[in-house]
């Protein structure tokens, strides 16, 4: 194995499968995870890295995580890591798509039991289970559903081979607005709507590492605002 603590393979979105993630994302599968799990020795394992990754990533960020620190961690040897993910960015990869797939989760047992009427209420419900994954899960201010903060190419590919995170996302979350949208209403619409969030709640966890409050509000008025008037 060459360098194992250099990680230099090509960064992939791990719409293949994040480990226990399903492989129902939005687009083509990708190479983050070179081999899925399949006794559940392995699938274990496979978490424990994840996991051990994203308590790393909140003390020293993506830039100074090793993959042979997080096999450390996860108490797992450096071979059995590389059997599953390609490097360091196969990791980040697939700790994108499983915070994808846990948030998709949440937001649909949200819809579940709530039963939205209307689509202010469940960009209410979408906004309030993402600032409760920030404050709550380990390594989400670090990469939540991409790199935070990380614009280089490959970076934007986390998700998906094909297309960028957000449209991935965008994608998803569409698929949760049931009856609430006008069929009509553009796809793109969905793709403002969480360009706009996305650069709000960074700025609102910039701001105040809890998340700040007026910022949060108004963040969901703009939503709101604009994805009510696309159900005219």
């Amino acid at each position: 194995m060459q360098e194992q603590t250099q990680d230099a393979a090509p960064l992939a979105g791990p719409a293949a499968a994040p480990t226990t993630a399903t492989t129902t994302g939005p687009g083509p599968a990708s190479t983050a995870v070179r081999r899925n799990p399949v006794q559940r020795r392995s699938a274990e394992r496979v978490e424990r890295i994840l996991s051990a990754c994203a308590v790393l990533l909140d003390e020293v960020g993506y830039t100074a995580l090793t993959t042979k620190e997080v096999a450390r961690r996860a108490e797992v040897p450096i071979g059995t890591l590389y059997q599953f993910f390609p490097g360091k960015d196969g990791l980040l990869g697939a700790l994108a798509t499983r915070n994808l797939e846990r948030y998709t989760d949440r937001l649909s047992r949200r819809i579940a039991a709530e039963s939205p009427r209307d689509i202010g209420t469940l960009v209410d419900l979408a906004v309030e289970e993402f600032v409760a994954m920030r404050r709550a899960v380990p390594g989400f201010g670090v990469v939540d559903f991409g790199a935070v903060g990380r614009e280089d190419p490959t970076a934007r590919h986390l998700l998906d081979t094909e297309i960028d995170n957000n449209t991935a996302v965008a994608d998803r979350l569409w698929a949760l607005t049931g009856g609430l949208l006008d069929p009509a209403a553009s796809r793109l619409a969905g793709r403002v709507a969480l360009e706009c969030a996305d650069a709000v709640l960074r700025l609102a966890f910039r701001t105040d590492p809890d998340g700040d409050p007026a910022l949060i509000a108004e963040c969901k008025r703009v939503l709101r605002r604009y994805l009510g008037s696309r159900t005219d």
